[in-house]
């Protein structure tokens, strides 16, 4: 088989990991009927029946069953790994921990749709921001607002930088994916966690990492899945990716969230969409 030109492999990465090309938007759009999601969930079906496509994300993380058997190897560990992208989605991909309330159906292409945080926050907390918090595309987040922080690692030798592109190089064609997850709920609050320090990246042992993933919000859940991304509603995403994914959530100052994306290396300034989750047993691995 020939090889496939980096710059396509790269564009494909780029709307495969976390719908990076599509983004949250309007949240006074018209929200879909149940119906338009069977259909797009029927529709994955059948591009996917027999076709050999792996394990997909996002998924409920409560629920362990699943009958995919395209096994891969598990990523190494992302302190074997360099990170190379951090970006958020407006509500959680994932279901599950303390973040199970269905947002709902949404427009059908990844907006207003996914899972928001069960709990609840004080009125200080919820008060308005002044000024407008990552609205490059689409509505500006607001406090209370659930997000997906995906920290994206790869074993190619890169740097971390602008677009999901920056997880392949020339040398590395097909490197190990491994996304590590963290749900948050935003707060007006000093005294949450400041976004900026979740997201640091340091150089450790060599690599680049983000020495400030909580380690706090329970005991990740490991599976083998895919990228994600609203663009995968109807189609499988062909790539694999180890996943760890957070049960609780972090609360963190909406103000910081908003000072980060005027300014942060990944070039991120607003939310991306939502992949409905996946519910199909054929399209899940099993989770030990």
């Amino acid at each position: 088989m020939k090889s496939m030109n980096i710059n396509v492999q790269k564009n494909i990465l780029a709307v495969a990991i976390g719908g990076a090309l599509v983004v949250s938007m309007s949240a006074s759009a018209s929200t879909v009927s149940d119906s338009v999601v069977e259909k797009q969930r029927a529709a994955l079906e059948a591009n996917t029946d027999g076709k050999g496509f792996g394990p997909q994300s996002p998924r409920d993380i409560d629920q362990g069953y699943g009958v995919n058997e395209r096994v891969f190897g598990t990523a190494p560990n992302r302190a074997q790994m360099n990170l190379c992208n951090i970006h958020f989605h407006k509500n959680a991909e994932h279901k599950g921990g303390n973040f199970t309330t269905y947002a709902g159906n949404g427009d059908g292409k990844g907006s207003e749709t996914g899972y928001v945080y069960d709990g609840k926050l004080s009125s200080s907390q919820l008060k308005p921001i002044k000024g407008k918090a990552c609205a490059s595309k689409g509505d500006p987040l607001q406090s209370g607002d659930t997000l997906e922080v995906h920290f994206v690692f790869s074993s190619a030798d890169i740097k971390p930088g602008p677009t999901l592109g920056a997880c392949l190089s020339d040398s590395t064609m097909n490197p190990g994916l491994r996304v590590e997850g963290q749900v948050i709920v935003l707060a007006n609050d000093k005294k949450a966690i400041d976004f900026k320090d979740l997201t640091t990246v340091s150089t450790i042992n060599g690599y680049y990492q983000a020495p400030n993933i909580p380690t706090d919000t329970g005991i990740p859940v490991e599976y083998l899945g895919s990228t994600t991304g609203p663009s995968h509603n109807e189609t499988a995403s062909p790539l694999k990716v180890s996943w760890s994914v957070r049960p609780e959530v972090a609360v963190v100052d909406i103000n910081s969230v908003k000072d980060w994306c005027d300014d942060n290396i990944f070039k991120e300034d607003y939310s991306h969409g939502v992949r409905n989750l996946v519910v199909n047993p054929k399209l899940l691995s099993p989770i030990n």
